[in-house]
């Protein structure tokens, strides 16, 4: 700032008070001032004793008047701000100064972080990252392939963090993705084609927030990542995810290093308006048979030195942080948890694995308080209400129905950047329970939401697809996954049929319908409380069943014929050229698996829609005429919102020729 500025802004505040300042509406509301990005970083004012770990740490919470992220004379401090050093929450004092213990605790290595109250704002740095973290790691990481934290040295004498004012929100909107997970430098360009593109037309957001899997294991991707998620323009938060990992960090104390060093702490919280965000990190790595295996279900884990793998968990320090943190927080508001493993899936409904093993613990922390948590990790979208429950949940956590929303919120990446390429040369990468691509958009008023899903390069009224499963279609299903599960090494490179073998499904023969064909709509938000109706021709209206109950069971079989057509033939496989670079032969995915050159094949069995939670059904009646029939599908959700499809399909005694009749011309 320059010093005529300073003069102003000191002789304006001599005069009217710094809390008329704070708190004039006028030029809240009428200035542009807060409007503009505040660019900022937290201040750390070093120490010249050469204390390696002091026994607590302090500092200031401040109003940061000329946006420069120095705390200034004239500055204010701001009471009642909740700081923490990773287990211990206090509150400022009325001058905005806060002390927490560190070193008179046993801690050496911590990090001391604010929950942003709301009607505040917290600087980013030019990538958008939110600032408001310290790390304290005297002597840095110790030597990783990403290279983690470096070392700070002694402890400051003092860290201070700045903000800003900004307008109390009761509505706003997010945007929340899960998996993003580029593998490589391709697959970043991926992100930008499809989210980054998306929010950068948005001007409605309030924040992004990525649910972990950031990154697919090359951190070294997280730089331009940042850069190309900066397009959104506004605050990004972020998840650790197991692909996010240190994976050369002997002990989880150092596995999220270099996710810190880029995005900040691995836990923390904050408030908008009536809703209280808690990011939580539900990755422990490599994890021990000792602290993972004493339950006999975690087999997974009883060889770290070897066979290093993750467990999904919350750790003792979260698990003190929380319950300190959630007692600052009004009972009335609304919990956000953020996690990037589900605390339950259906997907991986028996995998200890794939879940939180302390979830009962989480539900009981919650208790009857407003809540919904947010997932990734398994690539697919669920949605499960209050009262559900799945059969795996009792088998693998001892879990019965959850007591709050929970959603698990699909991919962006989709099911991990496969299948075959769009209009938009991106894959199409339809998710395992047969929704395509994308992210969601939820809006909160006061401490209620709502969840609208976004299909990556649709229309937003784009929420649902739908197929005949039909006799004809089963056969041509069966023929392909007979071939499928036949050893690799004893069966021909060509698949028995193509998609070009399989029939016209929008023709349906009087076969078909004797034989019992089901309309399959997927619904790709659905939940329990979801409407389907069909209306065929004039008929009356019927309403659709969902596959799935909810009420204990296990996985239904359930078809998507839409889904599987584009799953089940990859021409992908087949990508050729000369040009002497074999990587570009075939397909790659993951860290550089190489699928082709071979004839178009199906996608791994683990991602074919072959169950759902968000399918319904209906039976096709056996008595249509021959003829051109309309289908009319109309959905609504939980929040009342209603979709609308149509489908135009044929009835025939016969199937027609389906080529060009070349012996008419002969």
């Amino acid at each position: 700032m320059n010093s005529v500025k300073a003069l102003f802004v000191t002789c304006f505040i001599l005069i009217t008070g710094s809390q008329a300042f704070a708190t004039n509406e006028y030029y809240f509301k009428y200035s542009n001032f807060y409007k503009r990005p505040y660019y900022a970083e937290v201040e750390v004012i070093h120490s010249s004793d050469q204390v390696i770990t002091k026994d607590y740490v302090s500092g200031v919470v401040f109003y940061d008047f000329n946006r420069d992220g120095i705390h200034d004379f004239f500055e204010p401090g701001l009471p009642n701000v909740m700081v923490s050093n990773g287990f211990d929450v206090v509150k400022t004092n009325h001058r905005g100064q806060y002390r927490l213990p560190a070193a008179s605790r046993g801690l050496q290595d911590f990090t001391v972080f604010i929950t942003k109250p709301a009607g505040w704002k917290l600087p980013v740095d030019e990538d958008n990252i939110p600032q408001f973290s310290y790390h304290h790691m005297p002597y840095g990481s110790p030597d990783l392939r990403f290279g983690g934290l470096p070392a700070t040295g002694p402890q400051p004498e003092a860290i201070n963090f700045p903000l800003v004012r900004d307008r109390y929100k009761n509505n706003f909107k997010i945007a929340v993705s899960g998996d993003t997970q580029p593998y490589s430098n391709n697959e970043v360009g991926y992100v930008r084609d499809s989210l980054a593109n998306e929010l950068a037309a948005r001007k409605d957001l309030e924040f992004l927030i990525i649910e972990g899997d950031v990154m697919g294991d090359d951190l070294g991707l997280y730089p331009r990542f940042k850069k190309i998620l900066s397009a959104a323009k506004v605050p990004v938060y972020f998840v650790p995810g197991n692909h996010d990992l240190d994976f050369d960090a002997k002990s989880d104390a150092n596995s999220f290093d270099t996710f810190k060093r880029e995005f900040g702490p691995t836990y923390y919280s904050f408030d908008i308006g009536e809703v209280h965000f808690v990011v939580l990190d539900n990755v422990r790595y490599p994890c021990t048979p000792e602290l993972d295996n004493v339950d006999g279900k975690h087999d997974f884990c009883n060889d770290p030195e070897n066979r290093p793998t993750y467990n999904g968990v919350i750790d003792e320090a979260q698990m003190e942080w929380l319950a300190n943190d959630l007692a600052n927080v009004p009972e009335h508001k609304l919990i956000v948890l953020n996690l990037h493993i589900p605390i339950v899936t259906f997907t991986d409904m028996y995998a200890t694995k794939h879940q939180t093993d302390n979830a009962q613990w989480l539900y009981d922390l919650i208790g009857d308080r407003p809540a919904v948590s947010l997932t990734g990790h398994t690539h697919t979208l669920e949605n499960f209400l209050p009262g559900e429950y799945y059969e795996g949940w009792q088998e693998s956590l001892g879990l019965g129905a959850t007591p709050f929303p929970q959603i698990v919120t699909g991919a962006s990446s989709g099911s991990w950047w496969s299948g075959d390429l769009d209009e938009y040369n991106l894959p199409m990468s339809i998710q395992r329970l047969g929704a395509p691509r994308g992210y969601l958009i939820l809006e909160f008023f006061g401490n209620e939401f709502t969840s609208t899903f976004k299909a990556a390069n649709k229309s937003k009224t784009e929420q649902m697809s739908m197929d005949f499963l039909s006799p004809t279609f089963i056969s041509w299903f069966d023929t392909m996954m007979e071939w499928k599960n036949t050893d690799p090494t004893s069966r021909s490179e060509t698949p028995p049929v193509s998609i070009a073998d399989l029939p016209d499904t929008s023709i349906l023969t009087t076969a078909d319908l004797l034989g019992g064909t089901q309309l399959v709509v997927n619904v790709w938000n659905g939940s329990q409380e979801s409407i389907v109706s069909v209306k065929i021709d004039d008929r009356e209206a019927v309403f659709a069943q969902n596959v799935q109950q909810g009420q204990g069971e296990g996985k239904t079989l359930a078809l998507d014929p839409f889904a599987l057509k584009k799953q089940l033939y990859v021409y992908r496989y087949a990508t050729k050229s000369e040009s002497g670079n074999e990587r570009t032969q075939g397909f790659e995915l993951f860290k550089g698996s190489k699928f082709g050159t071979a004839d178009p094949q199906p996608l791994d069995t683990w991602m074919l829609t072959q169950s759902s939670t968000h399918i319904w059904t209906i039976d096709m009646p056996e008595d249509l005429e021959p003829g051109i029939h309309t289908l009319k599908v109309s959905t609504k959700d939980r929040f009342g919102k209603r979709y609308k499809m149509t489908k135009t399909f044929e009835v025939m005694d016969q199937r027609p020729a389906p080529y060009f009749r070349k012996e008419l011309f002969e």
